[in-house]
């Protein structure tokens, strides 16, 4: 595969404004981001596995092909990595609003209502204690969406499960314009959910 590069972000800084400001957007992006590529290199450079075969999806979707001492590394650096990858994607300028098609169809048999899955996501991601994601994830097992929250910077694919949504509520994401009003930040992301994007992955994996 050759080293991890941070994909270049699909809108400007200040392109979610209100609702997510545009130094938390550069901070987020350029810093935290790049820190979590630069980690998952260095783990993987550490085990001269930089050319392995799988791109981190597969890595992560069995941490078994990397050896025991840096599989937390890889869990946590690789984990950082991509879901900051599908966190950008999945946001928008004047986006929010609801899904349609068959995503919205599967809301309403697993959650009851749009407004019912919107609350569901909302407070049980503003509940996870410490830093953390909340997540919309298509479930291989049983063929269906869930909502899950994973802690830290873990992927919902070390779990079988494939994101389709996911929210970072680490406090860098969000504490320069809400300090500890998480529950508002959460709020306002709404506006901002690509949901576009959002169900182009559901169709991918929904057979």
């Amino acid at each position: 595969m050759g080293k991890y590069v941070v994909p270049p972000l699909p809108y400007s800084y200040d392109a979610l404004e209100p609702h997510i400001d545009a130094k938390t957007m550069e901070i987020h992006y350029t810093k935290h981001h790049q820190a979590y590529a630069d980690g998952l290199n260095a783990a993987l450079q550490s085990i001269n596995a930089l050319t392995h075969k799988n791109y981190i999806i597969g890595i992560l979707s069995d941490l078994t092909t990397i050896p025991e001492n840096v599989r937390s590394s890889i869990n946590f650096h690789g984990g950082g990595f991509e879901n900051h990858r599908l966190f950008w994607e999945s946001m928008k300028p004047n986006g929010g609003g609801e899904p349609g098609g068959r995503l919205a169809d599967e809301i309403k048999i697993y959650f009851g209502s749009f407004k019912e899955f919107k609350e569901k996501f909302s407070t049980g991601t503003a509940a996870i204690q410490g830093s953390g994601w909340g997540w919309l994830v298509y479930n291989q097992t049983f063929s269906r969406i869930e909502f899950r929250t994973t802690e830290n910077q873990t992927s919902p694919y070390t779990q079988r499960a494939i994101p389709l949504l996911g929210l970072d509520v680490w406090e860098h994401a969000y504490y320069l314009k809400y300090q500890n009003r998480r529950p508002d930040y959460i709020e306002a992301w709404w506006n901002v959910v690509n949901w576009t994007e959002v169900e182009e992955r559901f169709l991918r994996v929904a057979t």
